[in-house]
């Protein structure tokens, strides 16, 4: 889309109040709940007054055909040229949408996304095609979420898709790149950043090939993971084209070639678990020394959840290939020895060994409540890890550290015992982590306030337990190193 269309179309849709919030209010909570379950009755029976904000909702979000006057009211003087422009159709006395547009907060702002039109409405059976472009879905705003804010020089959205990511960053870097395999997707992301006023290096390519020799402050990436068979078929937006999470470890592997010193990749993605192999040490392998990584298992999914999962998204569920396809996939997984498969977020900044030794490397299962964005708290523990980085048992004696203000202490025991069977320790905020803690422990981390010292903490709690001060030292600073890159001790 040009800019001289782009314009007047964002006027026009301010002009309608076409805004996710104003939406949401519009169509109220239980057609918003329905909508986001793809059914469109409940919206459509409280959009029916004819504004120019039901006739929106009604072409772009409800995939419904609006008389041309309504049309004309909603988007004046736009119609032919959005037609020509191949984002609407018009038959006679009617319009309709060829592809969604949709309204979108963050940031604190009011963006527009265009995409494909949802497949699946209302429950009808719709294979997409293989050029598929999908717009804003749980993967975009997941990795909006998991994806670092503070300010940066250069950032990279690698597999742009509809440019959703690419907005986020425009709003916090200074130079912003998107690239992608299918040319459908680069047109729209062209599109959205026009829409929305925002400056994106658009760039055609596979992987990293269309920033070779570039590096970047920031890449966050939602590449096409699914773990499928070969079976001839490709979605871009999902299938990588290679076989099992190869795209996923190829990424991971070679992303920290083109970042900064410093430089932070994050990557939204599935992975394999293989039969008679822990799903840390295979995807610990993939770490680079000079990197530090924290991955996250968020969830696993049995191989027969997984491939229904897909095969509804790609609008074959109900379809007459669905149990051949099913039994195919299913075949396959058996075959290659995939007994499940993790989503999650990989998290890798280069320069981890920065003058000692390898980088940090924690991988974590965590499929419990976080708080979002979550963002910040994988900042956090990568400005933890540096600054323990080097340290040495000396020095972090003579260091001060207080508990954070969230942290928590929970006991479980029977009622009325002297002593409580078990000790936790539970942030409130940012992972929201939990840890059992022995009473050395626990009072080490309530009594830092900041005033005194680890060695002095330590010395006071040897007198206070008669216990020997050398020797908890030497048991209790690895767990205060570890309490300090987990959050629990700043």
């Amino acid at each position: 889309m040009s800019p001289d269309v782009a314009a007047p179309l964002r006027e026009a849709l301010l002009s309608a109040d076409f805004t996710y919030d104003r939406v949401a209010e519009a169509i109220g909570d239980e057609a918003h709940r329905a909508l986001g379950r793809n059914e469109t009755l409940p919206a459509l029976r409280r959009t029916t007054s004819g504004s120019p904000l039901d006739t929106l909702v009604r072409l772009f979000l409800l995939q419904t055909p609006v008389a041309r006057e309504e049309a004309d009211r909603a988007l004046p003087g736009l119609v032919d040229r959005l037609c020509n422009a191949g984002l609407l159709e018009q038959s006679v006395g009617e319009v309709a949408a060829r592809t969604d547009c949709r309204p979108y907060a963050a940031d604190d702002q009011d963006l527009w996304i265009v995409s494909d039109l949802t497949p699946g409405l209302d429950g009808a059976p719709v294979a997409v095609g293989p050029d598929h472009v999908l717009g804003i879905s749980s993967a975009s705003t997941s990795l909006a979420q998991l994806t670092m804010r503070e300010p940066v020089g250069s950032a990279l959205d690698l597999g742009t898709g509809c440019g959703v990511q690419a907005l986020h960053l425009a709003a916090h870097a200074g130079r912003v790149v998107a690239t992608d395999v299918n040319a459908r997707a680069l047109w729209m992301t062209r599109l959205n950043a026009a829409l929305n006023g925002a400056e994106v290096d658009v760039r055609v390519g596979s992987f990293f090939d269309p920033v070779a020799g570039e590096r970047f402050d920031l890449i966050a990436t939602n590449p096409p993971f699914v773990i499928s068979p070969a079976t001839g078929e490709r979605l871009v937006y999902r299938d990588s084209g290679l076989p099992g999470d190869r795209v996923v470890e190829h990424i991971v592997r070679t992303g920290p070639d083109h970042l900064t010193d410093g430089g932070w990749l994050q990557v939204l993605a599935n992975w394999a678990v293989v039969d008679g192999q822990p799903w840390d040490e295979r995807l610990g392998s993939w770490l680079r020394e000079d990197c530090d990584a924290l991955v996250v298992q968020r969830e696993t999914l049995d191989p027969s959840a997984y491939v229904e999962l897909w095969l509804k998204d790609s609008g074959h569920h109900g379809g007459p290939e669905y149990a051949r396809r099913y039994d195919t996939w299913l075949s396959w997984l058996e075959e290659t020895g995939i007994v499940g498969v993790g989503f999650g977020w990989i998290n890798v900044r280069l320069g981890g060994n920065a003058g000692s030794g390898a980088g940090a490397h924690q991988l974590l299962e965590w499929p419990y409540d976080v708080e979002q964005p979550i963002g910040p708290s994988i900042h956090a523990w990568g400005d933890a890890v540096a600054d323990l980085r080097g340290v040495s048992d000396a020095e972090l004696l003579a260091r001060t550290l207080r508990a954070r203000e969230d942290v928590q202490q929970e006991t479980v025991g029977r009622p009325g015992a002297e002593d409580p069977e078990a000790i936790v320790l539970r942030q409130q905020r940012g992972f929201r982590r939990a840890r059992s803690a022995d009473t050395v422990e626990a009072a080490f981390v309530g009594a830092s306030d900041g005033d005194l010292t680890v060695g002095q903490l330590l010395g006071a709690l040897g007198v206070l337990l008669e216990r020997d001060e050398a020797e908890l030292g030497s048991t209790y600073l690895p767990v205060v190193r570890e309490l300090a890159s987990e959050g629990f001790l700043i």
